[in-house]
């Protein structure tokens, strides 16, 4: 049994301490806003905060996560009302949407730390998120336009 806390909410899941984060996410609790994309850990699809941190989901373990607070697309502050999702709907980022969850994910920590980000610290920050729509001007232009307002 692992315990940890997922969105603000404490659950224990009956699972092996090697199985992937984001198998435990997904599978075992449901939340399948979390993407599958690579496996190792290349592309970003899978990206959680825990505590606070981008992280790619398919290569923690969940036992790395007991105890620890993981925050998931489903989690984040506002929901549909968060200033990077309205960014993304506003500026059309996403084309087949796939990555775009572990994209908003990614953007989220930058803009914890630096609310006004340089377009050169959005693009360093968002490096290693891949796009197979290549909308990486869309995705910086969003984060742009959220700045200043998580």
């Amino acid at each position: 049994m692992i315990s940890l806390t997922v969105n603000n909410r404490a659950v224990t899941v009956a699972a092996e301490p090697e199985t992937p984060l984001l198998w435990v996410l997904r599978e075992h609790l449901g939340l399948t806003g979390t993407k599958y994309g690579c496996g190792v850990a290349a592309c970003g699809a899978c990206t959680v905060h825990l505590e606070g941190e981008a992280v790619r989901s398919c290569s923690i373990p969940a036992s790395a996560a007991a105890g620890r607070a993981v925050t998931t697309i489903e989690g984040l502050p506002g929901g549909a009302n968060h200033p990077l999702v309205r960014a993304w709907v506003a500026v059309e980022a996403p084309q087949c949407g796939y990555c775009q969850t572990g994209q908003i994910m990614q953007a989220a920590t930058l803009l914890a730390r630096t609310p006004r980000p340089t377009r050169d610290e959005i693009v360093a920050h968002m490096d290693g998120n891949l796009c197979r729509c290549a909308t990486y001007n869309q995705i910086v232009e969003a984060i742009e336009q959220a700045a200043g307002s998580v």
